[in-house]
């Protein structure tokens, strides 16, 4: 969870609302404009968050909607069965980073903002930075970010989180997983590997 909706520079991110009816159309256009132009580079989604916490599970929300859609041209790490949070974060990045050959990390997480703000969906260059707000120290995620806007910042920011209404942040999920669905049929299609676990073991290719 990124508590600071302020870590990067707004000068380089575009606000989409959840509610707009072309909300994933924004959203597609201005990852397709962040992506790197040479399409061999792996294009990895880092989704942040725990099923523990109502506010914090935007991430593995649009991780597993991801996951469903099965997309040819991303990679994707994080999901409800398999969430990528502040214990095991250090350490899927660098299996992520140790299979993947100099990816194009997005980083998609939730984080708190004024009252105005919140359902909106951040998107620019620059990294999420999981804890900075509760004084962690995580590594930075990405070289891009999607940020959903879940709750109102300031006060007692965990029981926020906590009392975030999953109805908004399923909403903002969908929306999100929609917008990179619908850039990933515009990108062109990368080779899909053999997948392994986090332990390493081979258990099946992705394609055969």
């Amino acid at each position: 969870m990124d508590l600071k909706s302020k870590i990067f520079d707004r000068r380089a991110s575009e606000r989409i609302s959840h509610e707009e009816s072309n909300a994933a159309d924004q959203l597609a256009v201005e990852l397709l404009s962040l992506f790197p132009a040479v399409t061999s580079r792996p294009i990895v989604f880092v989704c942040i968050g725990t099923d523990r916490s109502t506010g914090d599970s935007l991430g593995p929300l649009v991780g597993t909607f991801l996951e469903e859609k099965k997309l040819p041209s991303f990679f994707v790490y994080g999901t409800l069965d398999d969430p990528i949070h502040a214990v095991n974060l250090e350490e899927k990045l660098k299996w992520i980073k140790e299979r993947h050959f100099h990816p194009f990390i997005i980083g998609i997480d939730a984080c708190l903002g004024r009252f105005k703000s919140v359902g909106m969906i951040e998107v620019g260059e620059g990294p999420v930075k999981p804890g900075a707000g509760v004084n962690k120290d995580l590594p930075a995620v990405g070289h891009i970010h999607v940020t959903g806007i879940v709750n109102v910042s300031g006060f007692m920011e965990f029981f926020v989180l906590q009392n975030t209404r999953l109805n908004l942040v399923l909403k903002m999920a969908k929306m999100i997983a929609n917008g990179i669905y619908k850039a990933n049929l515009r990108y062109p299609q990368q080779p899909k590997w053999p997948e392994y676990s986090w332990n390493h073991e081979k258990i099946e290719a992705a394609e055969q």
